[in-house]
């Protein structure tokens, strides 16, 4: 919005200082004057004596005050000039910071030394927006680029399928449009992925009370014929867990961790559990599956979208597209909970999300 051109607030605070100094100067002055003249006789026998008078007072005390007070007034604008440029530096290089991260630039930072005052805190405050801001649109871009290429990879692969069908009229109709309802599948869950990635960033959803013990049972309800199809053993237990979310949300942040406890138990014949409780005034759910080991270096990296672990990079019908954890670990920030990843001493992963317990 423009706004019309006004003082500057070093030169607003110059004339704050020198006003206030002229005024003070001025009080002490007519105290001065007003007790000198209390105690000098009004008479002019002293024009010839050597008594003072008041006649004399005024005509060698006037000139005099006359000119301190400009001297005050002087002084109090130089000075105030001086000081106020010294209290208003820091304010300069914040300035100077917001107009150089408003072109663009998030990497710098203003990093005030000295004892902590208003504009130290302030400076920090904006160096850790700053910090936060530069993680985030980092994370983004990378979230962007890495988004890209998962999308064009399927669209790619659907390109490719049309034209060797094109090229060869007599290829297996039926084998082509299974491969390209696969690929399909993949792009189409992708996308409802990412969007659904997106809304829990945003936090733009409505609250209602969830119980995470029937999101439990219901999750795993749907994913029971995966985990007898792979000879995995699902099994829930707990208790009522309330707290407050989106149930559409939390079902699909409970669901993804129950399809990787049951898509990487690796070799066929572990177990996948599913608990619920309360604890500490939080609710909590914790899926944990058998497996192989997990390197402790590789968990860090398994929140992040598109990451995949070892097991991950192999997986055939059910590899899903790289954003299981990515996703529940938004919605668990969106939800203003925390999520745990630690890797199981005898193989697997034990994955433990808390949030805050709410009662009916």
């Amino acid at each position: 919005m423009p706004r019309r051109p006004g003082l500057s607030v070093r030169l607003r605070l110059t004339l704050s200082y020198a006003g206030f100094l002229a005024v003070a100067g001025a009080l002490l002055l007519a105290v001065v004057w007003g007790f000198l003249l209390r105690y000098v006789p009004d008479n002019t026998q002293g024009l010839l004596g050597i008594s003072p008078n008041r006649y004399l007072l005024v005509r060698t005390f006037g000139p005099a005050a006359a000119v301190a007070m400009a001297f005050l007034l002087v002084f109090g604008l130089v000075g105030g000039w001086f000081l106020a440029g010294r209290m208003l530096a820091p304010l300069t290089r914040i300035t100077a910071a917001a107009r150089t991260a408003g072109n663009g630039s998030l990497s710098h930072r203003i990093r005030l030394d000295g004892r902590r005052d208003e504009f130290r805190e302030l400076a920090d405050a904006f160096d850790s927006m700053l910090e936060r801001l530069e993680s985030h649109v980092a994370e983004q871009q990378r979230f962007a680029a890495n988004a890209s290429h998962e999308l064009r990879t399927p669209l790619a692969v659907s390109q490719t399928l049309l034209d060797v069908a094109r090229r060869d009229p007599t290829r297996d109709r039926e084998e082509l449009l299974a491969r390209l309802k696969t690929v399909n599948t993949r792009a189409i869950d992708l996308t409802e992925a990412l969007l659904l990635l997106s809304r829990s960033d945003r936090g733009t959803f409505r609250r209602e009370s969830v119980d995470l013990s029937l999101v439990a049972e219901e999750a795993a309800e749907t994913l029971l014929p995966l985990a007898e199809q792979r000879g995995i053993t699902l099994d829930v237990t707990g208790e009522a867990a309330r707290t407050s979310g989106s149930s559409e949300l939390l079902l699909r942040m409970v669901t993804n961790l129950v399809q990787n406890a049951v898509v990487h138990n690796l070799p066929a014949g572990g177990t996948a559990t599913v608990h619920t409780g309360t604890r500490g005034g939080t609710s909590l759910v914790r899926v944990e599956n058998t497996g192989r080991p997990v390197p402790p270096e590789l968990v860090p990296t398994l929140t992040e979208p598109f990451q995949r672990g070892t097991e991950r990079a192999r997986t055939e019908e059910h590899a899903g597209v790289g954003l299981g954890l990515a996703l529940v670990h938004s919605i668990v920030r969106a939800h203003d909970g925390t999520l745990d990843l630690v890797p199981r001493p005898d193989g697997g992963l034990r994955v433990t999300v808390r949030l805050p317990h709410t009662d009916m």
